[in-house]
């Protein structure tokens, strides 16, 4: 298992960014908080206040297996304007290693070009910036090293996914499991 960076933007949706968190410590699969406000401090969408792990300037992303990027509004816009994000994504997405996106966040992806001949999800409403990828309504789609999802109500399928794609389809169920999650396939 691998090292995971998450991103937290001004206006980014908690739920979708927390479950990631939690469930992937309950795996113990090693995941970071990374703030790109310039402040350990991060405001969500609904005005929780969140304390980061590492501020962006500050993390190296050299033992980094996956990147993922929570939703919400304007999260999500002040993801898509980072610069330093950016060239991480782009150098991630370069190097075919693994991206997951959840709710508004696939467009960040869509809008780079990372969607083209993939298979992908997001929030509705949100298709047409998912250039050049086949759009599914499923609640969690993967195709090679990307995972995308639609919102707060596939936030755990989510987390899931990146689970079983980190460590294992026994740890994932596992996990299910212990937070009474029935839901899982």
């Amino acid at each position: 298992m691998g090292k995971v960076y998450i991103f937290l933007a001004d206006g980014f949706e908690e739920i979708e960014a927390l479950t990631v968190v939690d469930l992937l410590r309950r795996a113990q699969i090693d995941i970071d908080m990374v703030s790109i406000t310039g402040s350990l401090q991060v405001t969500g969408s609904h005005q929780i206040s969140v304390m980061a792990d590492v501020l962006f300037e500050d993390a190296k992303f050299d033992d980094a297996d996956m990147l993922v990027l929570p939703g919400g509004m304007p999260g999500t816009k002040n993801l898509k304007n980072h610069e330093g994000l950016d060239k991480l994504l782009r150098k991630f997405h370069g190097e075919n290693k693994n991206i997951a996106a959840i709710c508004a966040a696939p467009t960040v992806l869509g809008n780079k070009g990372f969607l083209e001949g993939k298979r992908a999800t997001c929030y509705p409403g949100c298709e047409d910036e998912l250039t050049g990828s086949t759009v599914l309504y499923h609640d969690v789609v993967e195709d090679g090293n990307i995972i995308t999802s639609r919102g707060l109500g596939t936030a755990i399928d989510f987390a899931l996914a990146i689970i079983k794609k980190l460590a294992d389809e026994n740890t994932a169920r596992e996990i299910a499991g212990k937070v009474v999650y029935r839901h899982y396939n």
